[in-house]
């Protein structure tokens, strides 16, 4: 299974968006699903439902810090890397999206019952979410 349908049918069997990202390259990188899903948990909702930094583009950050993240105090190398394949993630996410804040792409704060009941009736959860762990996906495909 290619790694777009993967992390769509993950996000549709009821995780997150940061943990349908994250899973998507697990055997890839070496990381067990399980372990995935309980990192990537609590940035769903746009980390923990408070809205900000979208949960795909936290999962694609892990991803990129999975596969190039510093693991020695000394190798900055390695932690440039990931910070500039972080930045250029999140620009590509911006250009294409407009935003990196999960508020901003889904135009009401789901940090809020009255933002949650709004996504819900407008169905945004099931509209907007896929389309963005599909892009994370895909911008991950060309830069890692």
């Amino acid at each position: 299974m290619d790694k777009i349908r993967h992390a769509l049918s993950t996000f549709d069997s009821g995780f997150n968006c940061s943990q349908s990202v994250l899973t998507a390259f697990c055997s890839e990188l070496g990381l067990p699903d399980e372990a995935a899903f309980r990192i990537a948990c609590g940035f769903g909702g746009g980390m923990g439902r408070m809205a900000e930094t979208c949960g795909a583009v936290t999962g694609a950050f892990m991803v990129i810090g999975l596969k190039y993240g510093q693991t020695r105090h000394d190798d900055k190398t390695a932690k440039e890397k990931t910070y500039t394949l972080v930045k250029t993630f999140a620009d590509t996410f911006i250009k294409e999206h407009g935003s990196i804040r999960c508020s901003e792409l889904l135009s009401c704060d789901i940090n809020t019952p009255e933002g949650v009941k709004r996504a819900n009736e407008k169905n945004l959860f099931k509209t907007l979410c896929p389309k963005y762990v599909e892009s994370a996906i895909k911008i991950l495909g060309k830069i890692v």
